[in-house]
């Protein structure tokens, strides 16, 4: 039987303890995991690898990861790629924030495929990514 590549999810937080367990859950759960520790590697290795899905934390040092998220959905081979946004933040305050980057940048950034706050239930996350797969 043709065993089918496994998807790959490219995670990006400036957590360490984050990134383990992000990595481990997904690779418990058949996925092959690629991780990076802030939003300007994330971009660059997501145009590399071009991933199947992408779980990015919002609060990081340097180029947070509202940069990272801008990036991605205006580059024409990426801004299809299913997002699953990750954060301390409340999913209202983050919104008000795209909102607000909208009408500054005159850009229409749309909203991610998931907003996750932390700390994320396993569960929950597997169940959202799966959906978003």
């Amino acid at each position: 039987m043709h065993h089918e590549a496994k998807k790959k999810i490219l995670i990006v937080d400036d957590e360490m303890d984050m990134r383990i367990f992000l990595t481990t859950l997904f690779e418990t759960s058949g996925y092959e995991a690629v991780v990076t520790k802030n939003g300007r590697d994330g971009y660059r290795i997501a145009k590399e690898i071009e991933p199947d899905l992408i779980v990015l934390d919002i609060m990081m040092p340097g180029e947070g990861g509202v940069h990272m998220y801008r990036h991605l959905k205006t580059d024409k081979t990426l801004k299809e790629i299913p997002i699953i946004m990750l954060s301390a933040v409340e999913e209202k305050t983050f919104l008000h924030y795209i909102k607000m980057l909208r009408i500054r940048l005159n850009d229409t950034i749309p909203q991610p495929d998931a907003y996750v706050e932390k700390p994320p239930e396993p569960e929950e996350l597997l169940k959202i990514a799966e959906s978003l797969l």
